[in-house]
């Protein structure tokens, strides 16, 4: 038997391929400006620690913080965007799809009774497309715009206790990021599972998660349920 009734995710970059989604549309769009401009993953990067900043001040909705962050990003770069920018990166971010093992991962861990339910940096909008590309069907969700502030502020962790109405000992966060995620859950009480798609190190002055893993396999072996070999590998 587990020890938790509920999985909560941050969903882009956990269950949506968020890093891949985002270097491509950057770069796409850098190669209107730049002939040989640099690897997705490093303008992803820069934006991300702009988005980073954006999200810490006052609340708004999530579109306008891609908006707000890709002219920011562009403007650093001398990049003279077009009008329609922000509302095109909200449009990729709709398209985003899922990494290959979280539909069939997570549909066994609904099988075996636990609640699925997504903490978000995003709004309903973005994550209705998410919810259909991944083609499941979650329990509840706690988004930005539910909350309106975003993570890893730690009212939303405890908006999200408040809405799921169980005991944080009875939730498993699973996230791929530390900054957004890991930490602020901890903080609420949660369990934690870190999954560590690029089997980095653990970042120097952190808690360790309760669990580890490369992708979300490790969480439907967790809760019981059988996992063929080459996809316990994948």
């Amino acid at each position: 038997m587990t020890s938790f009734t509920h999985a909560t995710f941050d969903c882009y970059g956990t269950l949506i391929d968020w890093e891949g989604g985002i270097g491509s549309f950057l770069y796409d769009l850098a190669l209107r400006y730049d002939e040989a401009p640099p690897p997705g993953a490093e303008l992803r990067e820069r934006w991300e620690a702009i988005q980073f900043e954006v999200i810490g001040g006052d609340y708004r909705p999530y579109k306008e913080v891609l908006a707000e962050s890709l002219r920011l990003w562009a403007q650093e770069r001398g990049y003279h965007l077009q009008g329609d920018a922000g509302e095109a990166f909200v449009r990729a971010m709709r398209s985003w799809q899922p990494f290959p093992d979280t539909t069939p991962a997570l549909r066994l861990v609904q099988d075996a009774g636990i609640e699925l339910i997504p903490i978000s940096n995003t709004d309903h909008d973005i994550l209705d497309h998410s919810e259909r590309h991944m083609r499941l069907r979650f329990d509840d969700r706690v988004t930005a715009q539910d909350c309106r502030a975003y993570k890893p502020r730690d009212t939303v962790f405890e908006q999200a206790l408040e809405r799921i109405g169980v005991e944080p000992e009875r939730i498993l966060h699973v996230a791929f990021g530390f900054k957004y995620d890991i930490g602020p859950a901890k903080r609420a009480g949660m369990q934690t599972a870190w999954i560590n798609r690029h089997v980095e190190p653990l970042p120097s002055a952190t808690d360790a998660p309760d669990h580890e893993w490369r992708d979300l396999w490790g969480l439907a072996e967790l809760v019981g349920a059988r996992v063929a070999p080459i996809a316990a590998t994948a």
